[in-house]
């Protein structure tokens, strides 16, 4: 069976269904999570996995509010606390990769587009979804990373450094939510057959592929608080599990393990 994520879509590439309005959903003691990107790719899995464990699910897309639009996001946000009157889990999963030449090849407008997209559009959610979770005494965040941010790329560099950027909002939103109650986690998914990866000539003839599954599962045992402990570090679909992920955390984390930082010696002045 193919690990491919197929969905009907609309004219403009997108299929949100309408959100869950039912008497038992948010204000009905459901939580409830938010997932940008969640009308195609993992981001559709990852809801369609949350509805599937209960969670009443506000799915994000293009046609419900980009998410480099601060007046659109920010409408349909306010909106979503309003109906549901709660957000425990939010999942950035919206994410663009620019073309596969060389920086000295790049695109400059294509070239930001994806740094506002995968970075502005995780801040903009991380930082409109914030009250309503520190209010509530806490919540989770799921940023979808990549291995691309742990390295610089020779190729669609935009992507690498746009995966870095977020590896750093992901830390900030960790300072600022640990003793408040929010926890927030880099989320590498693997390579899942989606049509952008399909798409990418990294891919072309590839035979393995991370299954939307194994993504779906660390995003259910991050979203139950099991795997707290991995608050502002990075977990990898594909490599890790949920227990194996609970046995790393029992063991006990190392400062800076599973986090980007630089490699010193003891006797470097950096150090």
């Amino acid at each position: 069976m193919s690990d491919a994520i197929d969905e009907p879509v609309d004219d403009d590439g997108d299929v949100t269904p309408e959100p869950d309005t039912d008497e038992e959903a948010g204000r009905g003691g459901r939580p409830v999570a938010v997932v940008t990107g969640a009308s195609r790719g993992i981001g559709r899995a990852v809801a369609m996995a949350l509805e599937d464990a209960g969670w009443v699910v506000e799915r994000g897309s293009s046609t419900v509010a980009p998410v480099t639009d601060r007046a659109a996001l920010t409408a349909w946000v306010d909106e979503v606390v309003e109906r549901q009157g709660r957000i425990d889990l939010l999942v950035n999963s919206a994410g663009v990769i620019d073309a596969e030449v060389d920086l000295f090849a790049s695109d400059p407008d294509d070239w930001w587009r994806t740094q506002e997209v995968n970075v502005l559009g995780a801040y903009l959610m991380t930082w409109l979804v914030a009250p309503t979770m520190l209010a509530a005494g806490g919540g989770r965040i799921v940023n979808l990373n990549s291995g691309a941010g742990r390295r610089a790329g020779g190729e669609a560099s935009a992507y690498n450094v746009s995966k870095t950027a977020l590896a750093r909002v992901t830390g900030s939103t960790h300072l600022a939510g640990w003793d408040r109650g929010v926890r927030a986690f880099d989320l590498m998914p693997g390579v899942v057959r989606t049509e952008m990866t399909e798409g990418m000539a990294a891919h072309a003839g590839r035979t393995q592929w991370t299954s939307p599954e194994e993504v779906t599962a660390l995003v259910l045992a991050l979203a139950s608080g099991e795997l707290d402990a991995f608050s502002g570090r990075f977990v990898r679909a594909g490599v890790d599990t949920p227990a194996s992920l609970a046995a790393m955390a029992e063991r006990g984390l190392e400062p800076g393990e599973r986090m980007l930082d630089l490699v010193l010696r003891p006797d470097d002045p950096l150090a």
